[in-house]
């Protein structure tokens, strides 16, 4: 391979910022083509109820209503496409709602405002049920969420290993046995991880447009699988996916939330083609928290046993994890995302066992991290909790149960990983922070009377899912009309002019794909940066992809750019060689030329290559015209971030109010392409993993109704909330990828909520506390310092 000046690793300024931090951006709700009509939707008030009867006839009357559609005029288009379909939705709720806020009616009009007056005008008779909200009364099934199933336990993940009942049974019998020994300690906590509104700060919106001359759509979609989209759309109306074209603008944050198709957005298009206008819908912020998922809500009891030397004997997580009243993209599958993680970095046998349960409630699915934050926390807790009961330092136990440096390894849960050297991550971190100095400030403030607290965890992820063979495992997404499974796609163009063009199929939402794929294929061909553009987001346009999400996409659709890239560049070589009369393995490629190795001055631009490649009779006989080239990438295994983070609080005592004094981390992504926007995925993760920690909570009423809908009543995290991070990293790369990259989007918030907690618990641990649930708000704090006191 002739070899190139590399720019990866090198911190770049995000190309996507300029327009955007001059609010010139381009999202979905500034697309209103001419004559776009609105929609409103009517939403239950109930979490669960009989649909009687709907009036619309005084909503229909009203100016500037162009239509009413209700269950009866959309039924034939069946149940909202889904992977993991236990519990499909319909598109609107067909003589039953199973939570409230769900969509009973679309009123379409002239206006945003007439749509919406027009919707209260719509009359519903209802006759409400008693709904099931507590996740474990959900769990014993004496009200189901839905009468005609017989249980509300739709599925229950079990591993140790997974897939192995008979290694299931036998870790089982080891667990107990170490509990039944005379020298263990056995500890064993219930813990609430805590249903979560996504917030992102541009809520969904959509806008179809069909043209019946080409029975074609063109909908625009605030949609991190734009492809995914389009197939769904196209499989609901009987077409073709080059039927549906979708554009994903900016997107402005998805965090999993928009990883899902949405009634609205079946809707939004049965509109548009049944009235022959442009359709429009966006959400309002209040409606975002009853339409859009909910992430997290498991409640689940964590049991450890081991020696009082710290050594691990056995774990166990026995829990549940509320799925809300539906199923749509992964909801089913997300807590089989925690199971891939539920040993951690660690070699004990461990048997998890999480079951899914449907309440009345919003439906639950991707939200950032996916499973793996909620299989994290319970586990870095009760280690944590562990550590105190034994009297060990919770790095000691951690490292003494670490797995060695290793390349390729499975996990006690049963699931080959990458690459890893734990122990030296958690070490560079300690030298990092000054452990043993952190120690003594944190004594010293407390010799002073004050609360504070040292908190310390470690994380490992997986992540950059592309092996094919997932498909095998239930993530269909041949739901959607999308064969390319998990496969990575990458289409790299050179033009006339020696510019290049990179279509990917992903579906960026603040990633900085624009930065990073130029970065990519700017080290591999020496094309600058600045010659190469950047093409996501628009189905007609871009190669298949299933979108961006799980960390995956430098990993698995980098990496196929990284081999479009590399296949560029073979040819560009031949044909300079051909130009320099010299010998193809010669030629190098940097600062935009290629030249005869050894003699710069014999060079041929990036220009001169590709107008000759544009010119077929200019090139070597036998060569094909033109300069491009598409790859398609399957690894063979996902990648397996880790990481340690350690942070400082302290807790007041009269108010119970948490202040984070100091957070610092040690994260391992493998090779960085980007050090600049792998540090901002990670501010930004550690603040939502930590807004979980200290402020989030999805409070619903016995009767279902949810009471936070609005940034008044659901708290997250503010710049004022947190200090300033201090991060570095260790490098371990993966070899599943020939940039041996591993992913960092998620990384930030898998490793903060306990890290949070961790601090916060050991603050108040000479009271007597044990544990707080998240989150750990002043009341909640307060009362456990009460409760402590009293005990």
């Amino acid at each position: 391979m002739v070899e190139t000046k590399s720019v990866l690793g090198g911190a770049i300024r995000r190309r996507e910022d300029p327009a955007l931090i001059a609010g010139q951006g381009l999202y979905t709700d500034d697309v209103a083509p001419t004559g776009t009509l609105h929609v409103a939707f009517v939403r239950s008030p109930f979490a669960k109820a009989k649909i009687l009867s709907i009036d619309t006839a005084e909503a229909a009357g009203m100016a500037g209503v162009k239509a009413i559609y209700t269950a009866d005029d959309v039924r034939h288009l069946g149940l909202l496409p889904t992977q993991v379909a236990v519990r499909a939705r319909p598109l609107l709720a067909d003589g039953q709602v199973a939570h409230s806020g769900e969509a009973v009616a679309m009123v379409v009009a002239t206006d945003r405002y007439l749509a919406q007056d027009a919707a209260e005008a719509v009359f519903v008779d209802y006759e409400a049920q008693e709904p099931v909200i507590d996740l474990k009364a959900a769990a014993a099934g004496d009200i189901k969420a839905h009468d005609d199933m017989d249980s509300n336990v739709i599925i229950a993940w079990t591993a140790g290993p997974f897939g192995d009942e008979d290694g299931i049974a036998k870790t089982r019998e080891t667990i107990q046995a170490a509990k039944d020994r005379d020298d263990t300690v056995t500890v064993s906590i219930e813990m609430v991880n805590q249903r979560l509104v996504p917030t992102a700060m541009e809520p969904r919106s959509v806008v179809a447009d069909y043209s019946p001359g080409y029975n074609r759509f063109h909908v625009h979609s605030t949609t991190q699988i734009p492809h995914a989209l389009a197939g769904a759309i196209a499989k609901t109306f009987d077409l073709d996916n080059s039927q549906v074209n979708v554009t994903a603008l900016e997107v402005g944050g998805g965090f999993g939330a928009k990883l899902n198709v949405y009634p609205d957005e079946i809707l939004v298009a049965f509109a548009s083609k049944a009235l022959g206008k442009p359709v429009k819908f966006t959400e309002s912020r209040r409606e975002a928290a009853v339409n859009t998922i909910h992430g997290r809500g498991w409640v689940a009891t964590a049991t450890m046993t081991g020696t009082r030397d710290g050594q691990i004997l056995g774990y166990e997580l026995d829990g549940l994890a509320d799925m809300g009243a539906y199923t749509q993209n992964f909801t089913a599958a997300i807590p089989f995302l925690g199971l891939f993680v539920g040993s951690g970095q660690y070699t004990m046998p461990t048997y998890f066992n999480v079951a899914c349960v449907l309440t009345n409630t919003v439906v639950t699915d991707a939200y950032r991290g996916a499973g793996r934050p909620e299989a994290e926390y319970y586990l870095e807790r009760i280690v944590d909790a562990f550590s105190r009961e034994i009297g060990v330092d919770p790095a000691e136990v951690r490292k003494k149960n670490y797995f060695d440096k290793f390349e390729d390894a499975v996990s006690p849960i049963g699931f080959a990983m990458d690459t890893g050297d734990y122990g030296a991550n958690l070490d560079a971190l300690l030298e990092f922070v000054d452990y043993e100095g952190m120690k003594a400030r944190r004594d010293a403030a407390r010799a002073e009377g004050r609360l504070v607290g040292l908190g310390l965890s470690s994380y490992v992820e997986v992540c950059g899912f592309g092996p094919s063979g997932l498909s095998d495992l239930g993530f269909n997404w041949g739901a959607y009309n999308v064969d390319s499974a998990f496969n990575g796609s990458g289409l790299v163009r050179v033009g006339g002019d020696g510019k290049a063009t990179v279509h990917i199929g992903t579906g960026p939402s603040g990633q900085g794909h624009q930065t990073t794929w130029a970065q990519i294929v700017s080290a591999e061909t020496g094309i600058p940066v600045d010659n190469i553009r950047v093409i996501s987001g628009e189905t007609d346009d871009t190669p298949v992809g299933i979108g961006s999400f799980g960390s995956r996409s430098a990993a698995v659709d980098g990496a196929a750019a990284h081999e479009a890239a590399g296949r560029v560049k073979a040819k560009a070589a031949k044909i300079a060689a051909h130009l320099l009369e010299a010998a193809e393995e010669d030629i190098r490629f940097e600062d935009g030329v290629a030249h005869v190795a050894g003699s710069p001055d014999q060079s041929v631009t990036w220009a001169e290559i590709a107008k000759t490649a544009y010119h077929p009779h200019l090139l070597p006989e036998g060569m094909e015209g033109g300069l491009e080239a598409h790859a398609v990438f399957s690894p063979g295994n996902a990648t397996w971030p880790f990481g340690s983070h350690i942070c400082m609080v302290e807790v007041d005592p009269d108010t119970g109010n948490v202040d984070v004094l100091e957070y610092l981390t040690m994260d391992d992504c493998g090779n960085v392409i980007n050090p600049m926007i792998a540090d901002g995925q990670l501010h930004g993760g550690i603040v939502q993993g930590a807004g979980q920690a200290l402020f989030e909570d999805a409070i619903y009423d016995e009767q279902g109704t949810l009471l936070t809908t609005s940034f008044m009543d659901y708290l997250i995290p503010t710049a004022t909330s947190m200090p300033s991070f201090q991060m570095e990293r260790t490098t371990t790369p993966t070899h599943v990828n020939p940039l041996g990259v591993k992913g960092i989007g998620e990384a930030g918030t898998i490793g903060s909520a306990q890290t949070v907690v961790n601090a916060v618990v050991d603050a108040l641990a000479d009271l007597g506390v044990k544990h707080v649930d998240m989150p750990v708000r002043p009341r909640r704090v307060w009362e456990a310092i009460q409760a402590a006191k009293e005990a």
